[in-house]
Formats: structure tokens, sequence, C-alpha cells
């Protein structure tokens, strides 16, 4: 089966452009993050992952002088290692530590506290799939690890402030639609509760072409599989490459002011359709699409490797549960600045913030989740009487009914 080069495939397809949207603020705060990251020590949590592994190749430019890396993925944290020391470009500090452990665990605040002081803390350790969202177990989990964990992970660092901590977020927490996007919201609102214990920022970004787990990623398995293709028709998405998504998380870690909430000055012309995308993915193989009626005929065709062979792919239409058809950074109700930064905005939400209001939410949460006596509406109907922008779309189907 032929392959593609996907970087190249994201520049040209994709998101369009050769140069990183972030270049010009990068060349113009090089000093600033060269003072900020030289010398000092440094933890990532889930830096494993597409992004978190980003930020580290974009932070290790700057020579940080002591690395610590967490991730519940202990093959991934493997290959960040191998992927790291393999590349000529990159100097891996002296002391560069892994572990494979939850930043929830007793074991992580026993590290934590045994290698502090960290002057920069990072954390990429969120759960980012709508499809994580079935049932009740499935919605504790992710709330446990996006809100709950987070608290934890914030009360923590007031007792051991970094001089920078960043915690990531998704342009989803925008009008969310989805218990994923809610759980973020009420995330970004503890971070501003916590701003004036020590410097927090987060950032919310577009779809990262081709990261870990995504659709894009899943053109490649399963042509790599000889399987076909289920996509979207009518789903359009903001996206940004790997290494842009470690560059503005470094500069909305580094330069972002607390509290801040930094997004990509992306417009709705930028906004690029799944189905145009995978259009253009089998011309780059140089290969047809046979459009299938429904994933059980895509099933039947047999695949070869013949080049002339038509390829099985089923579109269509968005049927699930939490599925926007389209993405937004910020609402008219957010306080923009827009005049600081080339490529990125600042959502400032933290005017007139009530601290004891999203800590109030958090309890009544853990409460509700403690009784046993919850299912997945109970949780979702608390949810949108505390968010007051959130509407759960629910169709009575999940992503991991189909394809």
């Amino acid at each position: 089966m032929n392959r593609i080069d996907i970087s190249n495939f994201i520049k040209k397809s994709i998101i369009k452009r050769e140069t990183s949207f972030f270049y010009d603020d990068i060349e113009e705060y090089k000093t600033i993050l060269s003072t900020e990251i030289n010398n000092k020590s440094v933890l990532v949590i889930g830096g494993a992952g597409t992004i978190g592994s980003s930020f580290i190749k974009q932070l290790l430019k700057f020579n940080p002088l002591k690395l610590v890396v967490v991730d519940i993925n202990e093959n991934a944290l493997t290959e960040l290692t191998r992927d790291l020391r393999s590349c000529k470009e990159i100097i891996v500090p002296k002391t560069y530590l892994t572990y494979p452990m939850n930043f929830g665990s007793t074991v992580f605040k026993k590290m934590f506290l045994d290698h502090s002081p960290f002057n920069i803390v990072a954390n990429f350790a969120a759960y980012k799939h709508v499809r994580s969202e079935k049932d009740k177990y499935s919605i504790e989990s992710m709330l446990e690890n996006n809100i709950f964990r987070s608290k934890k992970l914030l009360q923590l660092l007031s007792e051991n402030s970094p001089e920078h901590f960043f915690c990531v977020s998704t342009d989803k927490a925008a009008n969310p639609v989805n218990v994923m996007g809610a759980s973020k919201k009420i995330m970004e609102e503890l971070i501003i509760s916590y701003s004036n214990r020590f410097k927090i920022s987060t950032a919310r970004f577009a779809n990262v072409a081709f990261s870990n787990g995504s659709l894009l990623d899943g053109f490649n398995n399963r042509i790599n599989m000889k399987q076909p293709i289920s996509c979207p028709s009518d789903v359009k998405r903001f996206f940004v490459s790997p290494e842009e998504s470690g560059q503005i998380c470094l500069l909305a870690c580094i330069l972002g002011r607390s509290g801040d909430i930094f997004f990509p000055k992306l417009n709705q012309n930028d906004l690029i359709n799944f189905k145009d995308i995978c259009t253009s993915y089998f011309k780059q193989l140089d290969k047809k699409i046979l459009i299938c009626k429904n994933e059980e005929e895509a099933k039947k065709f047999s695949i070869t490797s013949d080049k002339n062979q038509l390829y099985p792919v089923f579109f269509f239409k968005s049927n699930t549960s939490g599925e926007k058809l389209y993405e937004e950074f910020y609402t008219e109700k957010d306080n923009i600045i827009n005049n600081k930064f080339k490529s990125m905005g600042i959502i400032r939400n933290s005017i007139n913030f009530d601290t004891n209001s999203v800590h109030d939410r958090i309890n009544q949460l853990r409460e509700l989740i403690d009784s046993n006596y919850y299912n997945k509406e109970s949780i979702i109907i608390l949810l949108e009487d505390f968010i007051e922008d959130f509407s759960h779309i629910e169709r009575g189907k999940d992503l991991d009914q189909g394809m």
C-alpha cells in the first residue's frame, strides 16, 4: 500500500501554510522564552501524547536543566525517549526522567515532592475524545481526570508553586455540546480560581492533524491494515500541525498572565471539512475512492495492494451524541484581548470571577458521583445547571457504535 509524507500532507492539504502559524511570536519572544526556560527544572504531565511530546520538543530548544515526564502510557514514554535521543536537533538534559504513573496517585505526589521545586509544570493529561462519554462510568472517569485530579494537582502546586503552570484546554469548551467540552470549561474556571496563588495559564486550540487516536490518524491505520474508511461528510474543524500545537502551549505557558486562556487567531475560513481531507488524502495516495452506501457494504469489499483498485469509503452525516458540526474558540460573553500577539488571542475571564462558585459546583459533582445514585442524564443535568452555555447534544448513539 502506498504511503504519504504526513508532515508534507498536513502543510499542503490541511493547514495550507509552509511556515508555522506561531513563527512570528516565537521569534519576537525568543529572548524571553530562553530566559524563562534555560537552566530551569521542568515537569511535563501527559508528556508522551502528541501535544505533550511536541511541547517537550519545543521546550528543549531552550535548554532546560532538568526534565521529568509523567504519562500513564508506559510504551509511549519509551518511544518518546527513543525519539528524543535519536533526533540530532534535540539536546536531552543530563537529568531526564520518565515515570509511568497517574498524576492523581500517591506515588506521583511522592515523586513530585522529591524532585521539587519545579520552575515550570505543564499538564497535558486530558481525556480528549467525545467517544469517551458513552455512559456514567466513562463520564465519571472523564470528570475524575479533567476536573478532580486537576484540582488535586492545583492544590499540590499551590503549596509548591512553580514560576509557570500550563494546563491544556480545548476549543470544545466554547459553547460546549458534550461532556468533554463541559469538563474542560469547568477546568478553565478551576484554573482561574487558583490564578491568584501562582501563575497559571491555558489554551484552547484546534484539532491536531494526525494526532494519536484522531480520525486522521485512523486513516493511516485503516490503510495499513487494508480496512475500509468511515468519515463524516458534514463536520468541519480547525486544525494545527503537531509542531504548532506544542508552540502555542509553550507560548501560553511562558508568556501568559495568570488566568489567561489563549487561542489561535484562526477564522471561519480556516475550518476544514473532514470529507475534503479524506478526498485529498486518497489523491495523495494516488488511489480512487469507491463510495459505499453503509459500513456493511464497505466491509464486504476486499482490499488488495493493486494500485488501480478503488478503495472503499463510507461518508456519513454526523449522528452521534455530543458531536458539533463546527467548533469555535470563544463566545460573545468572553472578554477577548486581540492586540497583544500576532498569532494568538487571549480570553481574560478572571475579572469579577466568583471563586467560591466553581468550588461549590465541583463539590456538588463529587457528591453526586460518590452517592452512587446517578446516571449519565443526571450528570448532564447538573453540568447544564452549572454552565450557562452548555447544551448537550444527545442522539442515543455514541462513536463506539460505528467504524
